[in-house]
């Protein structure tokens, strides 16, 4: 598959998870955002205009609250693998990347926003590592 700079991209994801290293944020969690980035080829869905022939983004968006709510993890950076991984199992998708931000963050000085990002593509291996949900047509 082919790289191309056809995009779908789904911006604020918002679920509640219980990652962190602090208890606290075990104990009570807190919001985590979500951005993505699809990186596939738009022809056949453009020539077809069927949802067959793309990716459901209702149904993506589904799986992506179910990854930040599923078992915890100490790192947000673990947190964008987890997402990146599951959207790589969708056919259609030649590479992702994943923001995860943080806007609870426990930090001692006053930021904006705390955010990892990961860039996964099929090209560089991207599939490998266990995911805790995938999401079917």
């Amino acid at each position: 598959m082919t790289m191309s700079h056809d995009r779908i991209t789904l911006r604020g994801i918002r679920a509640r998870g219980r990652h962190g290293v602090l208890r606290d944020e075990r104990e009570n969690g807190q919001e985590f955002v979500v951005d993505v980035d699809l990186h596939m080829n738009h022809e056949e869905a453009a020539r077809s205009d069927s949802i067959t022939d793309t990716v459901d983004y209702d149904e993506l968006a589904k799986v992506i609250v179910a990854d930040i709510a599923a078992e915890p993890l100490n790192l947000i950076e673990s947190l964008a693998e987890r997402i990146a991984q599951t959207v790589l199992r969708e056919p259609a998708v030649a590479a992702v990347e994943v923001v995860v931000h943080k806007p609870e963050a426990p930090v001692s000085v006053p930021v904006a926003d705390v955010s990892a990002t990961v860039f996964r593509s099929r090209s560089s291996g991207g599939l490998g590592s266990a995911v805790s949900s995938q999401f079917v047509r």
